[in-house]
């Protein structure tokens, strides 16, 4: 009894061999060579896949909605994992008009943490989640169209139908490209900050950046005073340094002005976006401390502030 055709162009052997493998490995009823017989027939780029159910073991009522569902499933893995990023690659040359390779594989790249949940604390659950709704989103749209038709051709498919899919895609782009565009304009101001850094000729011999935790600092002077970011000698006389930053408490703003020959960071989280900024600015201006006498004094403030609570 024949049940599903379903015919895609092909790109490599490989592809092919996935095509055919996915709905093989997909469900019980259609890894169950008793009742569901399927065969793969490749000529040039097009690949056809026969899905037929042997009688007796396999019975429409008691089977037809576990077929159409796992069926569904299947094609919809198959899309996800072989169709999804060409699909993502033509919205962003078409519908966005980006031409430059360098520029469409940094965007997809966004493409993916977003689709994947990447940013989560808990990455690979989370991924997991994200992956499964968009899996039964799609496996809906399918499975709607193959109730009524025995025929799918999965370029057709992608070309006129699954709208939804289609749009969350879309979505997916715009959103990437507004991160893309966001970090570009960043890394551009960072540069610029560097340079600034760069022409600028030290004022002090070093200062110490004590990290108190979160966007806390301390800084002190080369005579281990404390330098206040409201102080007339610590305001940026940069105009744009004042409109365009956007780092809690200005710390960088205020090393600008100071603009040490050294900066001794002392932290217990070197690895926080601030330390890194701040690093990246200053580049071999900057350097971590150890554990030294200031670090220990830092470690028992947090004890005493922790006993607190």
């Amino acid at each position: 009894m024949k049940l599903l055709t379903v015919m895609t162009h092909v790109r490599t052997e490989a592809q092919a061999e996935h095509a055919a493998r996915m709905f093989k490995l997909s469900g019980e009823l259609l890894h169950n060579a008793n009742k569901i017989q399927i065969t793969a027939d490749k000529h040039g780029g097009t690949l056809k896949i026969d899905l037929s159910g042997r009688l007796p073991d396999f019975q429409l009522q008691r089977d037809g909605e576990i077929f159409l569902a796992e069926a569904a499933e299947a094609l919809a893995s198959y899309i996800m994992q072989e169709e999804e990023e060409r699909l993502l690659c033509k919205l962003i040359r078409v519908d966005f008009h980006y031409k430059q390779e360098a520029e469409i594989e940094q965007i997809l790249t966004y493409c993916d943490h977003i689709l994947n949940d990447a940013e989560e604390v808990s990455a690979a659950s989370a991924s997991a989640n994200a992956r499964k709704r968009r899996k039964e989103k799609l496996a809906g749209e399918i499975e709607a169209y193959i109730r009524t038709e025995t025929e799918l051709h999965i370029d057709g498919l992608l070309r006129f139908r699954l709208q939804a899919y289609k749009q969350e895609l879309r979505e997916v782009a715009e959103y990437a490209i507004d991160e893309f565009m966001m970090d570009r304009q960043y890394q551009e101001f960072i540069s610029l900050l560097q340079y600034f850094v760069y022409i600028q000729e030290a004022k002090i011999p070093f200062v110490h950046l004590v990290h108190k935790g979160g966007s806390e600092f301390k800084l002190l002077n080369d005579r281990m005073e404390e330098i206040e970011p409201d102080d007339p000698e610590a305001v940026v006389t940069v105009e744009m340094l004042e409109k365009d930053m956007n780092f809690e408490d200005m710390i960088v703003s205020t090393l600008i002005t100071v603009s040490p020959q050294t900066i001794y960071i002392h932290t217990r989280e070197p690895e926080a976006q601030v330390i890194r900024t701040i690093r990246q600015i200053f580049e071999n201006r900057v350097e971590l401390c150890g554990y030294c006498r200031l670090c220990q004094n830092l470690d028992r403030s947090a004890a005493a502030e922790y006993n607190k609570i």
